[in-house]
């Protein structure tokens, strides 16, 4: 969608940001969002901006993941890395699920080998209270990040980020994170008022934070629902699929696409994909093909290498790559990526190997 073409009553984002997603709007990613015919088949990789690239390692260099979140100047540089080597067709925003909440005053931090850490848990209607909706001004270093990256970019689209409003809960009630999730799922077993409460204001505060970065320029956006794969399928259209889908409904106006995110979501697919997503990722589990049937119709498929086949020699890596391919053959639209993050060690190599190798065993 063009600058001129946004639908009535479309909020509008500034200058830079309209001709950023001017320039991107023909991208083989965004064709591919759209469903759309591509020139190749788009790859980008769940956290390609992390501590597999020595360079994020060196500028990250004792400073800590939060602060690293709100230095506009760092967050461009991190996101622009993996851009610059390994060619993807797609950038995504430098950032942590829980950015926020730390921005709207919940007391957290994030401990290395650890994850998020919530000092005083949400419980009960009182801890509920402290959570406050998010203003745009709370999160204005997202605002000056995205415009720096809208004008490096160019061409290629940036992707927003931002965390599912029932992961967000999950930290928030286990107070960090959690194996077998059990205060979770007593609260939204025990108290399904308190709990609703919780996940309609998180879901609020989500799409808040995806709007400042598609006001910005964000040319799409993902919501990462990294632990909803606990749940099972009826617990998830009850306790969740309103939240999320709230959230989706929120950013629909803007005509961005929207990609919806899961792990171990192989059961859940077919209700991620009534949540409102544009774009459904699958993890490892369940092949592309099936994934898609799950999924249904008028959706685009996302995935979904398993991250450790990338530890195997080259050949193996590109028999795994191509068997992915080869069951998205047909699809009404796929975009490669991992079926989950890309882990520490990965070799980088490997991954503009992989790259390479998808843009040329599709190249229409």
């Amino acid at each position: 969608m063009s600058g001129n073409d946004r639908p009535v009553g479309q909020p509008t984002p500034n200058q830079n940001a309209v001709a950023a997603g001017d320039a991107a709007a023909d991208s083989a990613f965004l064709r591919a969002c759209r469903r759309e015919a591509v020139p190749h088949t788009p790859v980008w990789f769940m956290r390609q901006a992390g501590r597999s690239l020595p360079e994020y390692r060196k500028v990250r260099q004792g400073i800590g993941m939060l602060d690293s979140c709100m230095r506009p100047d760092l967050v461009a540089e991190i996101t622009l890395q993996p851009v610059r080597r390994h060619k993807v067709d797609a950038a995504i925003y430098f950032s942590d699920i829980v950015v926020p909440l730390k921005a709207i005053g919940v007391d957290l931090d994030i401990k290395p080998g650890v994850g998020p850490v919530v000092e005083q848990p949400v419980r009960s209607r009182a801890d509920l209270e402290r959570l406050r909706p998010l203003d745009p001004e709370d999160v204005g270093y997202v605002t000056e990040a995205v415009g720096i990256l809208t004008r490096e970019l160019g061409g290629t689209p940036l992707i927003g980020f931002a965390g599912a409003p029932f992961t967000l809960a999950s930290y928030l009630v286990e107070g960090g994170p959690s194996k077998n999730h059990e205060r979770t799922k007593a609260l939204m077993y025990g108290d399904p008022e308190l709990w609703n409460a919780l996940l309609d204001r998180l879901a609020d505060i989500t799409a808040a934070f995806l709007k400042v970065q598609i006001e910005a320029g964000a040319s799409a956006v993902q919501l990462f629902d990294s632990w909803v794969g606990a749940l099972a399928p009826e617990d998830y259209r009850r306790s969740v699929l309103p939240a999320s889908a709230k959230v989706f409904e929120a950013v629909a106006p803007y005509g961005v696409p929207r990609i919806h995110f899961g792990v171990g979501t192989g059961e859940l697919l077919g209700l991620m994909g009534q949540a409102g997503a544009d774009v459904v990722g699958a993890d490892w589990r369940v092949p592309v093909d099936e994934a898609a049937r799950r999924v249904g119709p008028g959706k685009a498929i996302q995935g979904n290498l398993d991250p450790a086949v990338l530890f195997a020699p080259r050949e193996a890596v590109e028999r795994q790559a191509a068997r992915v391919l080869e069951a998205a053959r047909g699809l009404d639209g796929h975009i490669f990526n991992l079926g989950h993050g890309v882990l520490p060690d990965t070799d980088p190599q490997a991954l503009t190997d992989l790259v390479a190798y998808v843009h040329e065993q599709t190249a229409r």
